[in-house]
């Protein structure tokens, strides 16, 4: 793997968090929120794995360096003063960058673009631990990306012909490092579908750890890598899907909280957060999105229910 910009070689007991460090690299433009979490998340890591030994202690010492000096760039913006609106950010981030490769792969289109998009959405997905437990939903999403990755850099590798769409994981196979995939490397073939196959789409519709996203969005602008010209696609440039807003339920616009409803602190932290999920899908200009949790964050309010 090359060298990191601005930091010492990378130590041995490092390796594990060498891509998480490579994808900050490569969103220091991009998206410099998502970097500094996936700094953070190495910093955090790093600490966990040794911050002993002289040579560890010196790259950490640097990636610190680099952490503060990432967040004096970015100042007052909430995704870093807030955890709440950072973690919104990095999940909505992740979870575009997953669909737009599973669409791809369900399509049947396979190349070089779609397979670090299933693999970075997975890097990022390990990221969001710096704000807790991952929930279940997250967890799944993690492994089928990372396996989707390795299976389909492999089929292409051998020159065979990967199926689309989902496929039944083994559940004990070990994953280990491949830095010509930029993701990773099972040690046996992928199983044929079985009854027990992970389907994304399975999913509740539009649901991921709370953040409600329309399947089939686009993915992130930028995504990590070009699309190869044996694709077929002329144009390097992801365009968005079209964009179904969701119907309004009227009774909300005349809803009043009436006076025996008492919510708890534990509501007005849903409602915060499903309109910091709100804010963030703006920024990707995901309108549906931005409706469905502004609707749920309103019938909370107005009803005590979701």
């Amino acid at each position: 793997m090359a060298a990191l910009a601005g930091l010492p070689p990378l130590p041995t007991p490092f390796k594990s968090i060498q891509h998480h460090l490579r994808t900050a690299q490569e969103h220091d433009k991009r998206d410099p929120v998502v970097a500094y979490y996936c700094r953070l998340y190495a910093m955090q890591t790093g600490m966990k794995i040794d911050s002993k030994t002289p040579e560890c202690r010196k790259f950490l010492s640097k990636l610190m360096d680099q952490l503060e000096a990432l967040k004096k760039q970015l100042g007052d913006n909430e995704a870093i003063t807030q955890e709440i609106v950072g973690s919104a950010h990095l999940e909505n981030y992740a979870l575009k960058m997953f669909l737009y490769a599973d669409n791809e792969d369900r399509a049947g289109r396979f190349h070089k673009n779609m397979i670090k998009s299933f693999y970075t959405a997975s890097l990022l997905i390990d990221v969001i631990t710096v704000f807790g437990e991952l929930t279940e939903e997250n967890v799944k999403h993690r492994k089928y990306a990372r396996w989707k990755a390795t299976y389909i850099h492999n089929c292409l590798k051998n020159g065979e012909t990967p199926q689309a769409g989902p496929v039944g994981i083994e559940e004990d196979n070990d994953v280990e490092e491949n830095e010509d995939a930029g993701a990773t490397s099972l040690p046996t073939p992928p199983p044929q579908p079985s009854s027990s196959a992970y389907d994304p789409g399975s999913m509740p519709p539009g649901s991921y750890g709370g953040a409600q996203i329309p399947p089939g969005a686009h993915a992130p602008a930028n995504t990590p890598a070009e699309v190869p010209h044996s694709t077929g696609v002329t144009s390097n440039t992801i365009q968005p899907t079209p964009q179904t807003i969701p119907a309004i339920d009227p009774a909300l616009f005349s809803t009043i909280s009436q006076g025996d409803i008492r919510l708890t602190p534990e509501d007005f932290a849903r409602a915060q957060k499903y309109c910091k999920y709100a804010g963030s899908a703006l920024q990707y200009e995901d309108v549906s999105t931005a409706v469905q949790n502004l609707q749920k964050a309103l019938k909370l309010l107005t009803t005590g229910r979701e």
